[in-house]
């Protein structure tokens, strides 16, 4: 799957968890970009990104994640070894 494809399913699952269609992802962005990042938005977008492309992060993963674009490459890794 392309990165391309990674942002646009991404887009829906934020647009979906944070229920704002005016997020627009970029690498840069972050938790203290989208009103309503908090801990318990964090796990519902991670539950709703394992479902949507059927992939599961470990814990240490999603520790070192900082940024979007860092999530659109686990993601990507996670898809090549499936």
């Amino acid at each position: 799957m392309q990165e391309s494809q990674i942002y646009n399913q991404l887009t829906e699952i934020f647009h979906d968890v944070f229920d704002d269609d005016s997020i627009v992802l970029r690498p840069g962005l972050t938790a203290r970009d989208v009103p309503g990042w908090d801990s318990l938005t964090h796990i519902n977008l991670i539950v709703a990104t394992e479902y949507r492309f059927q992939i599961k992060f470990r814990a240490a993963e999603l520790e070192s994640m900082q940024q979007v674009g860092h999530f659109v490459q686990l993601i990507s890794q996670k898809l090549v070894r499936n």
